[in-house]
């Protein structure tokens, strides 16, 4: 049975590892700039480690590494406002305002694959902006960092999507390797101009090491790497699905660790449950749309076979 599940269950311990991440970033006291420096440095290495073990060609055409190096940034300034976040408010907070992603995800997606907005997709961005403001107007006290995490979602939602278009031009793992790199290289950049005279700074608390070993080890380079796996064998809505688990889990393990800081009013509850709500409707509605277009697919087929006398 365990075996039948394998890759279910591989893909739940990826969400879970995805979660955490925003764990380790309240647990670790640098500011948010050099947590993505190492989180990045460190990932890169691991996964150049891994395609040199595995012999996997870091090959890339230079029309695709601009645009890589460019989405590389991008990520950059998502992890960047998404740690900061988490540092200005707490994790609860940051985790479910970060779920606003699918908002802008329906809105970014047409621009760039030329359709119209479906009407599901307005609708459920009205309920995710109800949502948002029940959690504004109950946890006020947090607000700048519900700014960043709304912009950390909108950061998020603007790669993920230049992703879709990317990995139909090239291999999925190096296209994640010089992303990497290119958040790497704007951050590298950034602290060595801030920091020009006093490289001491890039020096982290003997505390921190620990934790960001497992984030750019564990969160970044084994996910990175383990996810591309799943994701070949499991159906995109089960992805999809379990990936909207990700707030809940890192909620719950937020409050479990850090009670008294984690736990919020009824009303932020309330907007994480019609956020949440609205993701899962989302997931919902794509999933029903993909088998109306398979069956269309399906029948289209059947009538030519019909014509051609097979």
């Amino acid at each position: 049975m365990l075996k039948d599940y394998k890759y279910h269950i591989w893909l739940h311990v990826i969400v879970l590892i995805f979660g955490f991440t925003g764990i380790l970033g309240k647990l670790i006291s640098v500011n948010s700039y050099l947590l993505v420096w190492y989180r990045v440095l460190i990932g890169v290495f691991f996964i150049g480690l891994y395609f040199l073990i595995t012999k996997h060609s870091f090959k890339i055409p230079k029309k695709i590494l601009v645009k890589t190096i460019f989405i590389g940034v991008l990520i950059a300034l998502h992890w960047i406002a998404f740690f900061e976040a988490i540092k200005q408010s707490n994790v609860s907070i940051a985790l479910v305002c970060i779920s606003s992603s699918a908002l802008f995800t329906s809105l970014i997606e047409p621009i760039y694959f030329k359709r119209k907005i479906k009407s599901y997709e307005f609708l459920l961005g009205i309920v995710i902006i109800i949502g948002l403001y029940f959690v504004f107007s109950f946890e006020f006290n947090y607000v700048l960092g519900m700014i960043l995490s709304v912009i950390a979602a909108a950061l998020g939602s603007w790669f993920t999507v230049l992703n879709g278009l990317l990995i139909k031009e090239s291999n999925a793992k190096t296209i994640s390797f010089y992303e990497l790199l290119g958040a790497l290289g704007v951050v590298s950049i950034y602290l060595l101009i801030t920091n020009f005279s006093d490289f001491s700074q890039f020096l982290v608390p003997v505390a921190d090491i620990k934790w960001l070993l497992i984030l750019g080890i564990l969160c970044t380079a084994f996910a990175f790497i383990v996810s591309v796996e799943v994701m070949k064998k499991i159906s995109p809505f089960t992805v999809v699905i379990s990936v909207n688990l990700e707030p809940i889990y890192s909620v719950i393990i937020a409050v479990l660790i850090w009670r008294e800081s984690e736990v919020m009013s009824g009303g932020f509850y309330l907007g994480m449950t019609i956020i949440l709500l609205a993701i899962f409707m989302n997931a919902f509605f794509k999933q029903r749309e993909t088998k109306k277009r398979k069956k269309i697919i399906y029948r289209f087929q059947m009538k030519s076979r019909k014509k051609k006398g097979i």
